[in-house]
């Protein structure tokens, strides 16, 4: 079937401003109309009664492991937790093994997902070869490979030199360049946010200054070469205001958050939680709030997963050997939306914008809006979903989440992607 007929959905497209109950034709993989009472004979109907139609979510941020990591998560396995979520385009970074710092694992990354992948797959390239910091990848040909953006995430571009020709070099063919702000010289060795309750159970702490330092660095160097920076998974109030003043003088800066940021603390660390072990850690309550802020005066961008999937045996482990990083595919958009609208700071319409119009405008890749004549790319909410989160009932091979137990609103129940029906009254198909 190549032609879907979604009808009696509440249509929220930030776009447009669409924000009522219309009807949504999808025909040979487009959008063809949006209007109250279509009617379309041959169509199969989904019946959206009591759903929110959106455009699908986008992903600037994630890691699906593959290739050289496929205990931890596949390309299949990933792609379809995203799509359970309500993705239906994801950037994967460039630390899997071999690297993607060459052409040829793009290619291998786009290929694989074309045959594994429900939803739209998109390489994120190396910065530098190796992810070393000592030679600049070429961008140019990864970027004909067809990466969307570039970062060594898992670590900083720790030399300013080198990210000075990075930003120089990506300025010209418009290339965004994702920077991870950790100052390892500050970071290395510690576990958890610096502050009292690491002194408390004993960890070794995490300076937020690691982060703001690099945060700093980028922004200079931006501003100085009238290129663009992105800022990826920021997490303290200073940064945050650091990144406020640069727009507010006009430097070329965007930025993520991760839902972890948005509905957890440091808090969760407590009893030695390795499933809560991320960097950048989880901050303080009034970070949390910094970041909230941040979201609704427009200071971030857009809201990443950070998916970091790991095998339950480099979980389970004591605390400060445990690997950092939380499964956040099947949590991602309930954990944000109850956090942030309904506890009143956002607008659903907002958190559509965060999670889907943004990031796709930001990466240049078709999708985030529902439009005639645009792809059929297209996510369905019952919002009145109430669950318990169980990482045993995951579709991500990664179950470390510091989430379980807590009770959250709203799910994606249906999807299409490119004009196929992915997902229907919340199964796969």
């Amino acid at each position: 079937m190549d032609r879907y007929l979604i009808s009696g959905g509440h249509v929220v497209d930030p776009a447009s401003g669409l924000d009522e109950k219309l009807d949504v034709l999808i025909e040979g993989g487009k959008i063809t109309d949006i209007a109250h009472g279509i009617s379309c004979e041959g169509a199969e109907v989904y019946d959206a009664s009591g759903l929110y139609v959106t455009p699908g979510l986008v992903d600037m941020h994630c890691h699906l492991r593959e290739p050289g990591y496929e205990y931890k998560e596949t390309i299949f396995s990933g792609s379809r937790a995203a799509a359970a979520g309500g993705y239906t385009s994801i950037a994967c970074m460039a630390n899997t093994d071999p690297v993607n710092d060459d052409p040829s694992v793009t290619s291998f990354i786009i290929e694989k997902a074309y045959g594994d992948s429900p939803i739209r797959v998109y390489p994120v390239g190396a910065v530098t070869k190796g992810l070393q910091g000592e030679m600049l990848t070429e961008m140019g040909l990864m970027a004909e490979a067809g990466c969307v953006a570039f970062s060594d995430d898992g670590q900083p571009v720790a030399n300013s030199g080198m990210m000075y020709k990075a930003l120089r070099y990506a300025k010209g063919f418009g290339a965004l360049v994702m920077d991870h702000c950790e100052d390892k010289s500050l970071s290395a060795g510690g576990g958890m946010n610096e502050g009292v309750l690491s002194t408390k159970l004993g960890l070794p702490g995490v300076s937020r200054a690691g982060e703001e330092i690099i945060v700093s660095r980028d922004l200079l160097l931006a501003e100085s070469l009238g290129a663009r920076v992105h800022l990826s998974h920021v997490s303290t109030r200073g940064a945050i205001e650091l990144i406020r003043r640069a727009k507010g003088r006009g430097v070329s800066v965007s930025c993520e958050t991760c839902p972890h940021y948005i509905a957890g603390t440091e808090q969760l660390v407590e009893g030695y939680n390795t499933n809560a072990k991320v960097y950048p850690p989880l901050r303080t309550e009034d970070d949390r709030q910094a970041v909230i802020e941040g979201l609704a005066d427009g200071t971030i961008d857009a809201i990443a997963t950070d998916h970091a999937p790991h095998h339950i045996d480099e979980k389970n482990v004591e605390f400060m050997l445990a690997a950092n990083g939380i499964s956040a595919f099947d949590t991602a958009f309930s954990l944000c939306y109850t956090a942030l609208v309904n506890e009143g700071f956002l607008s659903f319409m907002q958190l559509i914008k965060l999670m889907a119009l943004t990031p796709a405008e930001l990466l240049n890749i078709e999708g985030g809006r529902l439009e005639k004549g645009g792809a059929a790319d297209i996510a369905l909410f019952d919002l009145g979903a109430q669950y318990t989160i169980d990482p045993a009932r995951f579709i991500s091979a990664g179950k470390n989440t510091p989430f379980t137990g807590r009770r959250v609103s709203g799910r994606a129940v249906g999807l299409f992607c490119g004009g196929r029906l992915v997902m229907q009254d919340g199964t796969l198909l």
